[in-house]
């Protein structure tokens, strides 16, 4: 009897030695995984993957393990909160996610509920971050900021000229449409087209006719990179040469792919290529030799692990409202994409928009890395 009770000891020491070697602390990705966006579902998952493995290798989290969890939410706003709730069910305390701002803004709800800290890398709509949540934040920049970019922009290249506007009838394409519309306004212009269409449309005939009837001479889209290729390409099949501005959502090689040699002449805005940064080079040499381009949203999948990490040490715990407190306070955290801070609605402090405009290189690839226009 007595030799039992000490095997039984040993075995469940064993168990518990184990036990904490394991992971202790989960990390969700919420994120279009499958699907029409599902490129971008890869660079939220490999950024995230790499951030998780690199803290490991250095100890964790205030001496505990990380581990991933995937929740696959195609684009769409209730699956994002179906993916919320599997979350909270799995004991996740951080998601990095989502991408879309019409999946972020409902699935924020319930994981403000489950006592949840959401970081976007992608989400751009305001209203993600306007209603007061302690748990919203977003490594990225804001649609009123970026659709004043993109007006200025226009306004400034084409003035006189007929401009349309066309979105994808999201929170995210409509939102920015509309705050480039108001910064074109501001200006004293108004385009000649303004119209909505639906996400998964394939033939855009009717579109691309109605504004060759108006002489468009560029086009304003706000939506994904699916819709601007297939828009792009149909443009350029039917004799219109005008060319596409878009934001930061066509910004993946998968648009260049889409569009075709229309592609060339596409302006849009995004970041600074994280890509470029110095405290990247590191991180993105390990991309490579996975022979993974760690283009749009990788590196700023990976900046909000960063964040999270770093506040939870300061905070010296992994409670999620702690970190939320740091994360608020204005701390300055060393990341990927350069130094972030925060303000009190959880947006980063710095301003985060040029334009860029989509060329080929000397690779016969089309892309923007590189292309900043004034």
């Amino acid at each position: 009897m007595k030799k039992s009770i000490v095997g039984t000891l040993v075995l469940g020491l064993g168990l518990a030695l184990t036990g904490t070697a394991q992971a202790q602390i989960k990390i969700g990705v919420g994120a279009p995984l499958t699907g029409p966006n599902a490129a971008v579902g890869d660079q939220f998952r490999n950024g995230v993957q790499q951030a998780i493995a690199d803290l490991n290798a250095a100890g964790g989290i205030q001496g505990q393990m990380l581990e991933i969890s995937l929740g696959d939410d195609v684009s769409d706003p209730k699956q994002g909160v179906s993916v919320a709730n599997k979350f909270a069910g799995e004991g996740v305390k951080f998601v990095v996610g989502h991408y879309n701002s019409g999946v972020s803004i409902p699935a924020s709800e319930a994981y403000e509920e489950a006592g949840i800290l959401q970081i976007s890398p992608g989400s751009t709509n305001p209203v993600y971050t306007e209603r007061g949540l302690w748990n919203t934040f977003r490594t990225c920049g804001r649609d009123d900021q970026q659709g004043a970019v993109a007006g200025e922009y226009l306004a400034n290249h084409y003035k006189g000229k007929n401009i349309a506007v066309v979105h994808d009838k999201t929170p995210y394409g409509k939102g920015l449409a509309d705050e480039t519309i108001k910064a074109l306004e501001a200006k004293g212009i108004k385009p000649v087209v303004y119209e909505g269409v639906n996400t998964g449309e394939k033939d855009y005939s009717a579109l691309v006719s109605k504004l060759k009837a108006a002489n468009v001479d560029v086009l304003y889209f706000g939506g994904l990179y699916t819709e601007a290729g297939l828009i792009t390409r149909q443009m350029r099949d039917q004799g219109l040469s005008a060319p596409l501005m878009g934001g930061d959502g066509i910004a993946s090689s998968e648009f260049a792919a889409i569009a075709g040699p229309g592609a060339v002449g596409t302006l849009m805005t995004f970041s600074p290529d994280p890509r470029k940064n110095p405290a990247a080079q590191e991180v993105v040499e390990k991309f490579k030799a996975k022979n993974f381009d760690p283009e749009t949203y990788t590196l700023y999948s990976y900046a909000a692990v960063q964040v999270i990490a770093q506040a939870a040490e300061d905070a010296k715990s992994v409670d999620p409202e702690a970190i939320a407190k740091v994360i608020h306070s204005g701390k300055t955290f060393s990341t990927v994409i350069g130094d972030l801070s925060f303000n009190e609605k959880g947006d980063i402090t710095r301003p985060d928009y040029i334009v860029y405009e989509w060329k080929k290189g000397a690779d016969g690839n089309v892309g923007y890395s590189g292309n900043e226009v004034n």
